[in-house]
């Protein structure tokens, strides 16, 4: 497939700014308009296992054509379902079967997907799908832990004992997230590429300018401002009301006993991503390495659970009833629920 029509896989840790650009993508034109998260690899093969075997299909198509997922499509489901039972075998036939009817209905050339952590599973979706490029959007932690704090049904729950530090936990997983992304980075070579959130924030023309030439596509800044879609025009944050930037807002709302507990816990992890520490404060070193070793061996333990045969069987039954009330419903105008909660 030719570079200028092949998919791209925005990712990242959530509320790194990923929704942002993608919003930035469609908005350019060319690209075919699915406002939500597929989850594709994240959620759905997770809990309906092997799509080689029909009556997964057929299971995921009866949970999948219930949720705001198929009517962000807009899709005439009798057809979509068709094709799928037909000619899916797996999480990337899925999602290329469905976004490629998106992008033929809309007369599209190519097509997106905008969920941040399909990035842990970037070796899968690049054996289903080769011609996938990956956009990594990496943010300074401590301003994603912060909006990660700030959501009311947050990605990573810390144990009862560990309420008062959901804030590092929220740090934690960050690295976690990024660090698995960057390894994964290294093995896609030339299909991989980093931005920062806040080079799009302080210099977003020259940002996509470099975007674009590793897509091959034109994001035209003027055009991508006048379009708008979504976040470009009504900017996605957690923290409403604040009309500041949303670069360096921890310096306001972390506490020096806080920001020194963060970045002892991930601070070599935001040096070698460019990210300057500020705090100067000591802190009880074994309270940070409990905290780190503890909730990474949780999160890595977790993630092999959910994408073991295992935790499929044991995912499989709750699909059916739970599916589109908490499991995959997503409102097409705002962000999703979240599927996955580490």
């Amino acid at each position: 497939m030719p570079r200028e029509k092949a998919p791209v896989f925005v990712v990242g840790c959530p509320r790194s700014g990923t929704t942002l650009l993608y919003n930035m993508l469609l908005s350019a034109g060319g690209f075919a308009v699915y406002l939500a998260e597929s989850n594709v690899f994240n959620l759905l093969v997770p809990r309906f296992g092997d799509l080689s075997v029909r009556a997964n299909r057929e299971r995921l198509m009866d949970a999948w054509l219930q949720s705001q997922l198929f009517r962000a499509s807009y899709l005439n489901a009798e057809e979509i379902r068709a094709k799928i039972l037909e000619d899916c075998r797996n999480g990337g036939d899925f999602l290329r079967i469905v976004m490629q009817e998106i992008s033929t209905v809309q007369g599209a050339q190519r097509w997106a997907d905008n969920s941040p952590e399909e990035l842990l599973h970037a070796p899968t979706i690049k054996k289903n799908l080769p011609d996938a490029l990956f956009i990594h959007m990496i943010r300074d932690g401590r301003d994603v832990s912060l909006s990660l704090d700030a959501r009311p049904h947050r990605w990573v729950r810390p144990f009862p004992w560990d309420r008062q530090n959901s804030l590092l936990v929220a740090g934690v997983f960050w690295e976690w997230v990024v660090q698995s992304g960057r390894r994964h980075g290294a093995s896609l070579g030339a299909d991989y590429m980093e931005v920062r959130f806040e080079d799009l924030q302080a210099e977003p023309r020259a940002t996509l300018k470099r975007i674009g030439e590793f897509i091959r596509h034109d994001l035209d800044y003027d055009r991508i401002l006048q379009v708008g879609i979504g976040s470009v025009r009504d900017p996605n944050t957690s923290f409403k009301g604040d009309s500041g930037s949303p670069v360096g807002r921890w310096k306001k709302k972390m506490t020096p006993e806080k920001l020194a507990m963060f970045e002892e816990l991930v601070g070599s992890t935001l040096e070698d991503l460019g990210y300057g520490l500020a705090s100067e404060d000591s802190v009880n070193p074994f309270a940070a390495l409990r905290l780190r070793s503890f909730y990474r061996l949780y999160l890595d333990a977790k993630f092999l659970f959910k994408n073991s045969l295992f935790g499929r069987f044991y995912l499989g039954p709750l699909s059916g009833q739970q599916i589109d009330a908490t499991t995959i419903a997503t409102d097409p105008a705002s962000e999703p629920a979240q599927a996955l909660e580490y």
